[in-house]
């Protein structure tokens, strides 16, 4: 009788077996939203630049110099300093400098360029990180670069948005706000990827190719705000010849700009 009883509490007090449990399905990892580092190598990052303005003694106070030149004019805030420092995308290939400081002579061409970003691109698309900007002579005909590239004076800035956005999307953002700044002087060019190209030298725009056809910020802007269907690709299409280009609705750029501003997002 007492085994019996024994028998029974162990049966009561005993844990239950375990239930077999569905196995979870994967969680793919999270990718946070960076498009500068399609473009951006290790050594033109945050930590490169540290270590580039602590090699020579003398950089430290270019730096400083070149923030107070963009504060004084009111652009200080559109990027941070150390990245409108940067130079190439291609500046390992070419041997050249991650980053650097331009001649005093070339500062005010950027001015323009940042506050034309600064009060009607950011407000627009949300903050950019710049890419590319000062490219020295040698650097731009390595990079392949154009003989007369604004980057040589240091008077455009190769940007990328900080916000999720498509391709498609950012073209006819930009395209419209460039459409009403025929005042501004400003080129706006499109490269691979979310790469886009802004500077202060003339009232232009290349590198726009419609996904639906046409070419040209007239044929983007034709298609809508939201002509996409979901899960198309948004693969850039390729920018006809400029003989294709409407002169009445686009002014082509010059043939010795072509290969800068037609160039792959590596640029």
């Amino acid at each position: 009788m007492h085994r019996l009883i024994a028998l029974l509490c162990l049966l009561i007090l005993a844990p239950a077996p375990a239930l077999a449990q569905p196995l979870a399905p994967p969680v793919a990892p999270y990718a946070p939203f960076n498009p500068a580092a399609d473009y951006v190598t290790a050594g033109q990052d945050e930590p490169g630049y540290r270590r580039w303005v602590a090699q020579a003694a003398w950089r430290p106070m270019y730096v400083r110099a070149f923030h107070n030149y963009l504060t004084t004019y009111g652009v200080a805030g559109v990027a941070p300093t150390w990245q409108l420092l940067r130079t190439a995308s291609h500046w390992q290939r070419c041997g050249a400098d991650p980053f650097e400081v331009p001649p005093t002579s070339e500062w005010g061409n950027i001015v323009a360029t940042l506050r034309f970003i600064g009060e009607r691109i950011v407000p627009r698309i949300g903050p950019v990180e710049p890419v590319s900007v000062y490219r020295n002579p040698r650097l731009n005909l390595c990079a392949g670069g154009a003989q007369t590239s604004t980057h040589r004076e240091m008077g455009a800035v190769d940007v990328v948005p900080l916000r999720p956005i498509s391709r498609e999307a950012l073209m006819i953002e930009l395209c419209a706000i460039h459409a009403a700044s025929p005042d501004s002087h400003t080129g706006l060019g499109f490269y691979k990827g979310l790469r886009f190209h802004i500077d202060a030298r003339k009232y232009r725009e290349w590198g726009t190719a419609g996904a639906h056809g046409g070419y040209g910020c007239a044929s983007v802007l034709a298609q809508g705000a939201m002509p996409f269907r979901a899960g198309v690709s948004s693969a850039p299409v390729p920018a006809p010849e400029p003989a294709t280009i409407e002169p009445a609705l686009v002014e082509p750029a010059p043939a010795s700009e072509t290969p800068d501003d037609l160039a792959p997002m590596a640029q």
